[in-house]
């Protein structure tokens, strides 16, 4: 009995653990088909296409929005470069001295020479002075007047270096003192030289214009005047133009600027919601079909208001995504690492 027992026992157990085993098998295969993603990634063109019907799209919270028109400023990407103004600091020393100079010189000159007319008029009339002290008058008179001339030339050779090497604005800024050259050499403001690609030009160049400073950090950048030399490596039309020290910038950076050329081009405002970033690219999903999205890339070159761009390549009406891009870009690269770890 004892051992009719034991194969009861050992039967039920038995029993118990092939629908244990069956539901948890169940359970499993619910969890993976949960786990499975339901969209499917393909390429047409050469341009990978993701599929996700619209149970998944609704439960992913992948939202789109039809594109509407913006008119915005034409913009002509060019190259920048801060520059260092330790020569324009040193020149504004040597020009402050050489001043001071001929101050000094003049003040000499305006005590010698009526030195030296008294003494010639007192040893005239009475020779109240002797010849001597006429001829010491005279000396002291006109190397006085020779100290004039030779300050009056060393101000004017400075005043030509700072016009050749700096331009008139830049170059009469330092000659009068200008507020301009003392928040450059203060470093509250950096002089850049902007480059337009070699054959491109500008009829005025703006007033202002826009600076990216690097992982999309833009500011804004004044006109100076016409640089007196180009980048000798793009050889191209350059400006001289002023940032701001909270722009970030440093004397020997290489930056990228955007200046408006005055014309009105058609775009779409791209929010920044719709865009995932990929090898230092921008890309927006497109909805191609119902149930289709394709990746397509961007320009920054113009930042929204709002956020986000405003960009040419897409034309008004085109419907991208707007909220679950990144999920789209996941789905997509790991649709790739399965293809691989299948091959």
């Amino acid at each position: 009995m004892v051992a009719a027992l034991v194969v009861v026992a050992i039967g039920g157990f038995l029993v118990w653990g092939f629908f244990a085993g069956r539901n948890e098998a169940a359970v499993e295969t619910e969890r993976e088909q949960a786990v499975e993603a339901p969209p499917r990634v393909a390429a047409k063109n050469g341009e990978p296409v993701i599929t996700v019907d619209a149970a998944t799209q609704q439960r992913s919270g992948i939202e789109t929005e039809k594109l509407a028109a913006t008119p915005y400023r034409e913009q002509v990407r060019a190259y920048g470069m801060v520059l260092d103004v330790a020569r324009l600091t040193e020149l504004s020393n040597d020009y402050a001295s050489a001043k001071a100079q001929l101050a000094t010189a003049q003040a000499k000159l305006a005590m010698s020479q009526p030195a030296f007319a008294r003494a010639q008029s007192l040893y005239n009339d009475r020779n109240a002075v002797s010849e001597a002290q006429v001829q010491s008058a005279e000396a002291a008179w006109r190397a006085d007047q020779a100290g004039l001339a030779v300050a009056q030339a060393r101000l004017r050779a400075l005043t030509a270096t700072a016009y050749q090497d700096w331009g008139s604005v830049l170059g009469r800024a330092l000659v009068d003192e200008a507020p301009t050259i003392t928040r450059l050499i203060e470093r509250q403001d950096f002089l850049l030289q902007i480059t337009l690609p070699p054959g491109l030009s500008l009829p005025e160049p703006p007033a202002t214009a826009a600076i990216e400073t690097g992982k999309g950090a833009r500011a804004t950048i004044g006109f100076v005047s016409p640089a007196t030399r180009t980048d000798p490596r793009i050889q191209g039309t350059s400006f001289f133009y002023t940032a701001p020290a909270a722009s970030g910038v440093l004397p020997g950076m290489n930056v990228l600027a955007f200046l408006p050329t005055g014309k009105s081009v058609a775009g779409s405002t791209v929010p920044a919601s719709s865009i995932v970033w990929w090898q230092d690219r921008a890309w927006v999903y497109r909805r191609s079909a119902a149930d289709t999205f394709t990746r397509t890339e961007i320009a920054t070159d113009l930042p929204a208001a709002g956020g986000g761009y405003v960009v040419k390549d897409l034309p008004p009406g085109a419907e991208i995504v707007t909220h679950g891009a990144q999920l789209l870009l996941s789905e997509e690269f790991r649709a790739q690492i399965q293809v691989d770890e299948d091959n």
